[in-house]
């Protein structure tokens, strides 16, 4: 029976967007309200079937354990992101003058330096 349900809401997907280009001279507010009535009506007969049941389970799980999360302050989300900032600009100055080191020692050892 999950089968059967799957495949209508398939099918009401299929028919839903079929119809939102086949009606094309019709405004795009009415098409896109009746694409999202259609995908409503077919989430929710594919949250019929035991695969959408456990679904829907897993959703409600993750949002309680999402509810569980100590998130940082704001105070401590800008210090961490400075910190950051900081060591991204470090590093990069680092790194830029080790390549032009590289490089002088490179053009040395060819003989294209001045």
């Amino acid at each position: 029976m999950d089968s059967i349900k799957l495949a209508v809401a398939a099918f009401l997907l299929v028919i839903g967007i079929f119809a939102f280009y086949y009606f094309s001279g019709i405004s795009t507010l009415l098409r896109v309200i009746g694409l999202l009535v259609i995908s409503g009506a077919a989430v929710a007969v594919a949250f019929q079937t035991e695969r959408g049941r456990l679904l829907w389970q897993f959703v409600s799980d993750a949002r309680m354990e999402v509810r569980k999360v100590v998130w940082p302050t704001r105070q401590e989300t800008l210090q961490t992101t400075l910190v950051v900032v900081v060591m991204v600009l470090i590093l990069g100055i680092l790194l830029w003058l080790f390549d032009m080191v590289l490089m002088a020692i490179l053009r040395f050892l060819t003989g294209q330096g001045g």
